[in-house]
């Protein structure tokens, strides 16, 4: 396996050996800074697709809203000096680098950066939890593009936390949000059955869901991506039933589909389950960002705006729980898969709250595959 530290070079599912790691690349998305900034991060994120600048104004807009300011890059550093604290109050000599796939700054940077300071050995932590073409794969084939691109293939690994859907760390959070959100419902008179839990997360196209994870877990239609987010709903919806003596419906939906209509994305719509809600009995609804680690511009957007404006036109009450941002339990969390794999800790002993965790380590052949335009070279996993 290419691009790896020889404790993962071969390619087990859980890298059980300790791994002397120089450095932690923390990988995100990117976003734009400033109103001219937009088109061309959108530019950057739709690359290769042939998509006109006419149809990328059509979600500029979004940004345009907000002063073309996303609020993901200062989440980036606010979470960078969090773990730098969280790994200085542990005693892990460990420094921090930041880099971006569709904004600067650039992975191309960070990793350069890293080698001109001689860490070379790196563990990357991708700000997103599940499996799927974009949220893991994709930060995989630019770890490998960058290395390549730089001629820094042959003296820099990389290796990857795994996916962290149900570590508990990041599931705490929405546990805390999901019972605050209920409580305050139930304080105000609402019977459970008027209450709905919304989990929303980003929805992908279908061929996409269906290829999320090895395809011999045979998780069903919406692959490991769907059955990552609803074992994670099901876990929090038990944790507030415990908590508050009653269980709560609750649905898993999605948001932010951009793709054409003749292509099946999953469903349903947040939108559109907010408007059905009322024709079932119930008078409030406790929206959830179960997909997003920050708050995006798809939750500021998609949820504080489109999603809360659904729900006052159906007449329901309404609350959005927190994402996990900066939360120290989030953070320590994090730090945690790092220390799995400085540590060599066996799969039987790491932290997961689902029957499908603790995830793998090395992502397995065939996983996640970019239905659009195959398989490129990848860190961090096996060749298909």
């Amino acid at each position: 396996m290419p691009f790896a530290s020889p404790a993962a070079a071969d390619g087990p599912e859980h890298v059980e050996t300790p791994v002397d790691y120089d450095a932690i690349l923390l990988a995100g998305f990117g976003g734009p800074e400033g109103q001219d900034d937009v088109i061309p991060f959108l530019r950057n994120v739709t690359r290769g697709r042939g998509i006109p600048d006419e149809r990328l104004e059509e979600v500029a807009h979004h940004y345009r809203a907000f002063g073309g300011v996303s609020p993901i890059n200062e989440h980036n550093r606010q979470l960078k000096a969090a773990l730098e604290a969280e790994l200085a109050r542990r005693g892990i000599d460990l420094p921090v680098y930041w880099g971006n796939r569709n904004w600067a700054p650039y992975l191309e940077e960070a990793v350069t950066q890293a080698a001109d300071a001689g860490d070379t050995t790196l563990i990357a932590i991708a700000t997103s939890a599940y499996s799927s073409f974009s949220s893991c794969r994709q930060y995989r084939e630019d770890f490998a593009r960058v290395l390549t691109s730089t001629g820094l293939g042959d003296r820099v690994t990389i290796d990857k936390v795994r996916p962290f859907f149900d570590h508990p760390g990041f599931v705490h959070t929405f546990v805390e949000g999901v019972n605050d959100g209920v409580a305050g419902f139930l304080g105000r008179g609402l019977a459970p059955e008027e209450i709905r839990v919304l989990f929303s997360t980003h929805s992908i196209p279908m061929t996409d869901a269906e290829r999320s994870g090895p395809s011999s877990l045979g998780l069903g239609d919406g692959g490991a991506y769907a059955a990552q987010h609803l074992a994670v709903g099901a876990h929090v919806m038990r944790r507030v039933a415990e908590r508050q003596g009653v269980e709560v419906p609750w649905d898993l939906v999605y948001q932010s589909r951009s793709g054409p209509p003749s292509q099946p994305w999953l469903e349903p719509d947040i939108n559109d389950a907010i408007e059905q809600l009322p024709g079932a009995g119930v008078k409030a609804v406790v929206i959830v960002p179960l997909g997003f680690v920050s708050d995006h511009m798809e939750v500021l957007w998609d949820l504080d705006t489109e999603a809360l404006e659904a729900a006052e036109e159906a007449g329901l009450a309404a609350v959005r729980t927190p994402t996990p941002g900066v939360d120290p339990t989030y953070v320590s969390g994090l730090v945690d898969l790092v220390v799995e794999r400085l540590e060599g800790t066996p799969a039987a002993r790491r932290q997961a709250l689902t029957a499908l965790g603790p995830w793998y380590d090395v992502c397995r052949p065939g996983c996640c595959e970019n239905v659009r335009a195959g398989f490129k070279p990848a860190a961090a996993g096996l060749a298909p």
